[in-house]
């Protein structure tokens, strides 16, 4: 078993070499595709898009991104997962050869375990459910019995599709060429995104959760990871065991940062849905979920991009663990509070003035 990981692990990391030394004049785009698979990006961009468009979208957004990204933290931990810029240095399957190497970048050092990758996860749940989302409005919307319109469909369909699995290749490459994941890690991470998306689509429960369910699922998860984490630890099993392989082979420590830690995307995740709950179960929602103006929509949709662009560059100071994992709880689930409940609500009251004054 041992032989067969370092094999795969080998050509994970000559494939990483190979995409390194023939297209690094695709640096930029490689790392620009890395920042926007992204779970950041769904919470800040995609969420407030669709939920003031269809908020049956924007909530399984969320859904998919927590629960996918709490389930690819406990693979990681079960799986143990090396990653390649401190594997490539450790490793003895290279004893009878030269080493290649490998260059590193800004988002190359992320401290927790390899297997399966995250990015590639998100990425697919996500995308899995914009697509099947967008497919679903069009089937309910379009003519029945028109060949014309049938045809658009299935072009539409087609391209979607195209356009899904055109980004999967990039996202799973990027990874790769930064020296992040291993080609079987991103492979596997697409696929367990693509199961999570697809169970969602099938659940109907979470659009008329309640706040007590929100509260129980949230305490749920993060109880069951820390227990996890306690449970291996009192067995002398580390799960922070890739930290210091981080550091230590990282060539610029200012590329380990502590927002990439397990803990970290634990408390932010659940942060969101915890936001997600009290958003949806604040009385200003109730209020403003009345007006279905267009207008309306657009303003909330501008205004919740602007103001969670800014919001998203204040950044809890990281000098104390544990006041820094407040702070990320707490900014996350500021952003679908805002989003659900504070922006509509602003919005349609200066609407509604405007409209008297009128």
């Amino acid at each position: 078993m041992d032989a067969l990981m370092d094999a795969a692990q080998g050509f994970g990391v000559s494939s990483t070499h190979y995409l390194q030394t023939n297209y690094q004049d695709a640096q930029g785009l490689f790392l620009w595709v890395s920042w926007a698979a992204d779970l950041r990006n769904t919470f800040f961009i995609f969420f407030p898009l669709w939920f003031h468009l269809q908020a049956s979208v924007g909530i399984k957004l969320i859904w998919v991104a927590v629960i996918g990204d709490w389930l690819n933290l406990v693979f990681k931990w079960i799986l143990f997962g090396e990653r390649p810029y401190w594997w490539v240095h450790e490793t003895g399957y290279y004893a009878n050869s030269a080493r290649p190497h490998i260059e590193q970048y800004p988002m190359t050092c992320e401290t927790g375990p390899g297997s399966p990758s995250g990015h590639a996860m998100g990425a697919a749940g996500i995308y899995y459910t914009l697509v099947t989302s967008i497919l679903a409005i069009l089937t309910s919307k379009k003519t029945h019995g028109r060949r014309k319109t049938a045809n658009r469909y299935r072009y539409l369909k087609a391209a979607l599709w195209t356009l899904f699995c055109g980004v999967q290749v990039c996202v799973c490459l990027s990874r790769v060429f930064i020296a992040a994941h291993f080609p079987h890690q991103v492979v596997a991470g697409v696929i367990s995104g693509v199961i999570v998306a697809e169970a969602f689509n099938r659940t109907r429960w979470i659009y008329g959760a309640s706040m007590r369910k929100y509260f129980c699922t949230t305490l749920f998860l993060t109880s069951f990871a820390v227990g996890f984490y306690l449970l291996l630890k009192a067995v002398g099993v580390d799960l922070l065991w890739t930290m210091e392989k981080a550091q230590r082979w990282c060539v610029r420590p200012e590329w380990v940062h502590l927002d990439t830690t397990p803990f970290a995307s634990l408390l932010r995740n659940m942060g969101t849905l915890f936001g997600l709950g009290l958003g949806l179960h604040s009385p200003l929602y109730a209020e403003t979920k009345k007006s279905n103006s267009k207008l309306a929509k657009v303003v909330c949709v501008v205004t919740s991009l602007v103001l969670l662009h800014l919001f998203d560059s204040f950044k809890p100071p990281t000098h104390t663990a544990a006041l820094f994992y407040l702070l990320s709880f707490s900014k996350s689930a500021t952003v679908p509070l805002v989003t659900i409940s504070i922006i509509p609500y602003c919005v349609s009251g200066v609407l509604n003035l405007h409209r008297k004054a009128a």
